[in-house]
Formats: C-alpha cells, structure tokens, sequence
C-alpha cells in the first residue's frame, strides 16, 4: 500500500504542477495580447489627431503682407499687398488631402479594431494592409511639401528663385509644424504595422 500511495502522489504532483504552469503560460498570452491590442488602439488614436492637426494646420494657413516690388531700378519700389495660401500650391493641396484620408481611415479603423474583440486574423491583416498603405501616403505628402517648403525657406540659384519664407514668416512656420506633426502620424503608422508583425511572428511561434 505504501509503494501504490507513493507512486500515486508522485504521478499526481506532477499532473498539479504541469497544469498550473500551462495555465500560467496561457494567462501570460492572454495578457500579452490585451497589452498589445490596448497599444494598438492608444497609437491610432494617436494618429488620428495628429494627421487631423496636421490637414488643419496646413488648410488654414493664409498671410496676408506687404511686399516692396521695383519695376524701374531707377525708381523706388512700389509696395503691394500679397496674400499667400496654402491651396497656391499643389504640393500643399495633396498634403491636406493625404492627411486628411490618413485621419479619416484612422477613425474607420479605430472603430473597428474596437469592434473586433474575437480579434479575427483575417480582418486584422486587410487593416496592418491599410496602415501600410497610409504610411506609403503620408511619407509622399511629407516628402512634397517638405521639398517646396525648403525651396520656400532657402530658394534655388539654380534657376533664380528667391525664398520667400522671409517675408512670409508665420506661413512657412506653419506649414513647418504640419510637416512635423505629420511625419509623427506617419511613423506611428509605421509603428502598428511593427505591433501586427510581431503580433503574427508570436501567433506562429506559439503555434
């Protein structure tokens, strides 16, 4: 009786501890991925105002000033009142348009990953496809109105086009700030795409 007890305690301690560290392993996972998915929604929040701000930055940007123009060398120059908009441009327009679609995407998406509690993998793939694409998109709008705002703030010898970031102060700092906050929403794009690459590296190893 003593050796049958023995061996029953034996066999039976081992079965208690292997199910109490499976169920640590597996409060560990779920844990895991509620961090992760609570991240997932705080940074395209996140992205959400900030290419907001960003389309309101730029697409209210306007100043209005007086520039001194010579028509004759001989004669003084004549001051006339300039207004500059960010609509003038093309690059700019696509900037506002890019953030907005960014913003607009970021909303759409925030409500779904919400919505999607299962946390089904086939939906989870078409959105990190989406946030790709608005990184491609806001990285192109950065990078366009960042070119014309350079040209803006230093001008090009090349082909005698003077700055005008000197006279147009307030526009160009503007415009600078959207740029910046802009390429902020682009890279936490960049940074959910990062979180559903490791959240699917984790899902095949745990598999």
């Amino acid at each position: 009786m003593e050796r049958e007890a023995t061996y029953i305690s034996s066999n039976g301690g081992g079965g208690i501890e292997g199910g109490v560290n499976g169920g640590d392993k597996q409060v560990m996972v779920v844990a895991n991925k509620k961090t992760m998915r609570f991240s997932a929604l705080v940074l395209r929040a996140l992205a959400l105002a900030l290419t907001l701000a960003a389309a309101v930055l730029l697409g209210t940007n306007k100043q209005s000033t007086v520039v001194p123009i010579a028509l004759v060398p001989t004669l003084p120059p004549i001051n006339v009142g300039v207004t500059a908009k960010w609509h003038y441009l093309s690059a700019f327009v696509y900037f506002v348009v890019a953030n907005a679609i960014a913003c607009a995407y970021a909303a759409i998406s925030l409500l779904i990953t919400m919505a999607n509690r299962a946390g089904k993998k086939g939906l989870g793939m078409i959105i990190t496809i989406f946030d790709l694409a608005m990184v491609a998109l806001l990285f192109s709008g950065v990078g366009a109105a960042f070119a014309v705002g350079l040209i803006g703030f230093q001008g090009n010898s090349h082909v005698h086009w003077n700055k005008v970031c000197n006279m147009f102060e307030k526009f160009c700092d503007q415009a600078a700030a959207a740029v910046g906050v802009s390429f902020i929403g682009s890279m936490l794009f960049f940074l959910m795409v990062l979180l559903a690459t490791l959240n699917l590296h984790k899902n095949v190893n745990e598999k």
